[in-house]
């Protein structure tokens, strides 16, 4: 009989680091979100495409490269106008983040300037 161990709940996010400090601006939380959804969305092609049923006859390395090509633009079209909200929601989620560290980051020079006069 296998051993079952239990353990608490963790939130899905848990494990996703928080650290905002390198996005800096909002714009740049919007363009990482947008190239985040592009590769998603790149990645969501490339798996149909190798799914397809189809014959060899026309497949070739140059076809190949041809299709990942056109698959990345699509993708980056794609996330440009944001149909499946994946980059927006990456976005809000980072902003929050953000937001929170900014009072934590505030609050900790002030600590360590008490603790140095006494």
């Amino acid at each position: 009989m296998t051993d079952m161990t239990l353990s608490a709940p963790t939130s899905p996010t848990s494990g996703i680091s928080t650290d905002t400090s390198r996005l800096g601006s909002r714009a740049n939380l919007e363009k990482a979100g947008k190239q985040f959804e592009a590769v998603f969305v790149g990645m969501m092609m490339k798996s149909m495409r190798s799914a397809h049923l189809s014959s060899e006859l026309f497949e070739s390395k140059g076809l190949d490269t041809f299709r990942e090509m056109q698959d990345q633009k699509v993708a980056q079209s794609m996330a440009d106008s944001a149909p499946l909200g994946i980059g927006k929601a990456m976005v809000d989620f980072l902003a929050k983040a953000q937001a929170a560290q900014a009072p934590a980051a505030d609050a900790a020079p002030a600590s360590t300037a008490g603790s140095a006069t006494s």
